[in-house]
């Protein structure tokens, strides 16, 4: 009795496991599956960058004197051509007056000469005079003549010089702080601008790119992988708070050279700034389009496992409804998806949930996968 006893007691512990564990032993596992089609794929890369002004201008005088105002507000935007200094003009317009009366001095003297040479050829004709005399009135009226030249040149220094006691914005942009006040003493050229201009709208953002990944990206548009849609790569941005600027940009140019310091090539993109959002220096990061791979096949990450080689791998439902692995080649990232240039073909059954049920060789019953919806935050009490 004791030994019929806890046999009855070890075949009921054994009914109750198998209860507890699912299924009984032969059951054929259920998988999820992606069926893989190709698809229009757009393909971009992230990269780091700053701001940088489509134009700027540091405003330096071009003559020295004494700044009588300050005609401008300091952030304010300015036109090309606005006055923004006054240097005290008395020294120049002086000079200027000077010049212009040298000038009348020179006119005035060259007209007897011009009389005196020609009345000396007439008188030639009946020797009055001699060819010397000729000779030598003819030079006196050529170097009156010159004198008038050179009075011209020095009147428009003159002028030149006063009109630069006005220092002048030579681009349209926003105006940055003032570095001098009024009754400062300036000089022309001086190392220290007065002020900097910016144009800010559009600006520029200057991105690197490693150059491997850039001989990679050539390569890859010369074989025909990839394409560029409308000619013209485009670039979205997004700011250091992980915004999307509203404005998409566009590539300009890149560098010709690679910095020997970091192997990397720079990028220059150009945005439109009409509400000044962007400002110089600020940290960046563009999102810039590469190409188009018009018969892409993407596969979600959670389908991807690596084999002991360090190789990527999926698990296929095969036509006898059977797990197959599958050795694949994986280029790149696709927001959660890896794209495929190798290994699989139109129709195939990727398993993505279920994997660990999955044994390659085994039977399984296949069902299309559905993304599980986003939950959305839990909202608070109301007040």
């Amino acid at each position: 009795m004791r030994y019929l006893y806890l046999t009855i007691i070890l075949l009921a512990s054994c009914g109750r496991k198998n209860a507890a564990g699912g299924p009984p032993p032969g059951g054929v596992p259920e998988v999820s599956v992606v069926t893989v089609q190709t698809q229009r794929v757009a393909l971009t890369t992230e990269l780091s960058g700053r701001v940088a002004a489509s134009l700027t201008a540091e405003v330096r005088p071009q003559v020295g004197g004494i700044i009588q105002n300050r005609l401008f507000t300091e952030g304010s935007d300015v036109k090309a051509g606005e006055v923004l200094y006054q240097i005290d003009p008395a020294s120049y317009q002086a000079a200027n007056d000077g010049a212009k009366a040298a000038l009348a001095k020179a006119e005035a003297s060259v007209a007897p000469l011009r009389l005196k040479a020609d009345r000396y050829k007439e008188l030639l004709a009946s020797e009055a005079v001699s060819q010397q005399d000729v000779d030598d009135a003819t030079a006196a009226q050529k170097l009156a003549e010159a004198e008038i030249a050179l009075a011209k040149a020095a009147l428009e220094t003159a002028r030149i010089n006063l009109a630069y006691t006005e220092v002048k914005a030579p681009i349209s942009g926003r105006i940055g702080r003032s570095a001098v006040t009024n009754g400062a003493l300036v000089t022309a050229l001086q190392p220290t601008p007065l002020a900097t201009i910016q144009q800010l709208d559009p600006v520029y953002v200057d991105v690197t790119q490693s150059s491997t990944e850039m001989l990679r990206l050539r390569k890859a548009l010369e074989s025909g992988q990839f394409s560029i849609q409308d000619g013209q790569a485009k670039v979205l941005l997004l700011l250091d708070d992980g915004t999307e600027y509203a404005l998409p940009g566009s590539l300009k140019f890149t560098e010709a050279f690679v910095d020997p310091g970091t192997g990397s090539v720079t990028l220059r993109t150009l945005f439109p700034n009409p509400k000044l959002m962007l400002l110089p220096g600020m940290f960046v990061r563009s999102v810039l389009e590469e190409g188009v791979k018009d018969q892409g096949i993407l596969v979600p990450q959670r389908g991807v496992t690596r084999n002991p080689a360090g190789h990527a791998m999926v698990l296929l439902v095969g036509a006898d409804h059977k797990v197959e692995p599958r050795v694949i080649r994986t280029d790149r990232t696709v927001g959660d998806h890896w794209l495929v240039s190798d290994g699989l073909q139109v129709g195939d059954r990727v398993i993505v949930e279920g994997l660990q049920r999955a044994r390659p060789g085994t039977p399984v019953i296949a069902v299309p996968f559905v993304a599980s919806p986003e939950i959305p935050p839990a909202a608070g009490p109301k007040k």
